[in-house]
């Protein structure tokens, strides 16, 4: 009896498997159906392979005291620390103030001070190729990199971009270096253990363990990169440019902000995942001095509550577009305004901050794959990722010289640039790109994104324009900006 019982079993599992098979070679199915799948994976209760069943809770009381030194002994001695030294110069409280100067003169010109940064870094090449954040860098004169067992050399940096907060570095030594692998950082799932490894306070090297708190986190507000590792692992000051790193001793991130009131550690941390990271030190080897993203031609913006309950989502997730660029590559691969971007190349987009990460990582002249719910019908769209500059308007210009706009680089304002900085798609004119810091633009209040509208008077419509204006030096300058939908007026006497 019990033969047949389990023959039963088996009939009924074959034809349950049956009915799950998918039919192959349809071009569409039903949106609602191909949503339920995407939030299914979302929440983590699809099926998952072979290496992420392995995951398992320690069994036993013995298992939990498991020591994870073979994997700190491994990844260690590629984390190093990076001490940035600058020279900045400071202003008297009274400078510019016109009762002061009147009775005490101008007064002397301001000091000449260095001031020092500590951070982490990692080595991801045997060569001496050291990964930081920007910010641990950022305006420096000199860097220097000491390693584990307390070796130093100087280093120089060779890219650095501001928006994602990411630096590359090259010790000035042929080495050879003990180098962390990369792990993918799009196999993490909530709950995977991890271990920081850093500099917090500059105490020393330091380890700490948790979890994968979260995925794909935005809005932190450190940089215009948005697709962080949240992680409960302690992070403090000093951790900056540090490794998180799996239980194979590899690289999954790099540690760059914490959420704190007080300075310390609340357990909430954040890093850049591997891939990105992994793209910006390509582009490093390559001899690129910018990390170039690549030009889809259209706008995005994230699903709300009221748009998923019409479109009969069951949570909010997804990349709805606003606007696409004539003859841009969204646009010849037959996207459309109103279509709701669910996947890059299988991998679930949650939010346009993630489907940036995911053509970021993808790079120039890649094909993708885009899956897009338009009209309640779930399409394919083959996109080829395009330049990011249009090589027939250079219009870039570095800002030198004495007047308030020095130490800026302003671009003309085409479809790319609007789409790589966020501006809506039919603005033109000219926009700040860079801002070296304690530059005048810096001290005046530049920021990156700022629109420059006019310029004593004169309109600025492109790079140009603001060479001439810059020519002239009229001894006083009134300008006028655009900075989030805000028209801003100075004037510098």
């Amino acid at each position: 009896m019990r033969r047949y019982r389990w023959a039963g079993l088996v009939v009924l599992a074959i034809a349950a498997i049956g009915i799950m098979l998918p039919v192959t070679g349809a071009q569409e199915q039903p949106a609602t159906e191909r949503l339920r799948g995407v939030i299914s994976e979302i929440l983590g209760n699809a099926d998952k392979s072979a290496a992420e069943q392995r995951r398992v809770v320690p069994p036993s009381r013995p298992a939990l005291q498991y020591s994870y030194a073979p994997l700190v002994k491994l990844a260690a001695p590629a984390v190093v620390n990076v001490y940035a030294e600058r020279m900045v110069r400071t202003r008297s409280p009274f400078a510019g103030d016109p009762f002061f100067e009147r009775f005490f003169g101008q007064g002397p010109p301001g000091r000449s001070q260095r001031q020092s940064s500590l951070g982490s870094g990692v080595i991801v090449d045997a060569s001496g190729i050291v990964v930081t954040n920007n910010h641990v860098i950022d305006g420096a004169d000199e860097i220097k990199i000491a390693l584990a067992d307390g070796r130093e050399y100087p280093s120089r940096v060779l890219l650095k971009d501001q928006r994602v907060d990411l630096a590359v570095l090259k010790i000035d030594d042929s080495g050879p270096f003990t180098a962390i692998d990369y792990s993918d950082s799009d196999r993490l799932q909530v709950g995977d253990v991890l271990l920081a490894i850093g500099n917090p306070f500059g105490v020393g090297q330091t380890v700490t363990s948790g979890i994968v708190s979260a995925l794909a986190r935005n809005g932190i507000g450190v940089s215009d990169f948005g697709f962080f590792i949240q992680t409960d692992a302690a992070i403090n000051p000093g951790n900056s440019g540090g490794a998180l790193i799996d239980m194979n001793g590899r690289l999954v991130g790099i540690n760059t902000a914490i959420f704190s009131r007080s300075g310390g550690s609340n357990g909430i941390g954040f890093a850049i995942p591997a891939n990105m990271v992994r793209a910006v030190v390509d582009a490093a080897r390559n001899g690129e001095e910018k990390f170039l993203r690549p030009f889809i031609g259209a706008s995005f913006v994230p699903v709300t509550a009221d748009m998923a309950e019409a479109l009969g989502m069951e949570r909010a997730f997804g990349a709805i577009v606003t606007a696409v660029v004539e003859d841009g590559p969204a646009h010849k691969g037959g996207m459309k305004v109103g279509d709701l971007v669910i996947s890059l190349d299988g991998l679930t987009v949650q939010h346009p901050d993630a489907l940036g990460y995911r053509l970021a990582t993808a790079g120039v002249g890649k094909i993708v794959k885009l899956e897009v719910i338009s009209r309640s019908t779930v399409r394919t769209l083959s996109i080829e990722l395009g330049e990011p500059s249009d090589p027939q308007r250079p219009g870039e210009l570095r800002i030198t010289g004495e007047n308030p706009f020095a130490g800026s680089v302003v671009v003309d304002i085409d479809p790319r640039i609007a789409e790589q900085l966020r501006l809506p798609p039919s603005i033109r004119g000219v926009v700040v790109t860079e801002v070296e810091r304690g530059s005048p633009a810096n001290r005046y209040g530049l920021r990156p994104r700022d629109i420059l509208v006019e310029i004593n008077g004169e309109t600025m419509r492109q790079a140009s324009d603001v060479a001439e204006a810059i020519a002239q030096d009229p001894g006083y300058w009134q300008f006028e900006i655009t900075r989030n939908g805000r028209r801003l007026r100075q004037v510098i006497r």
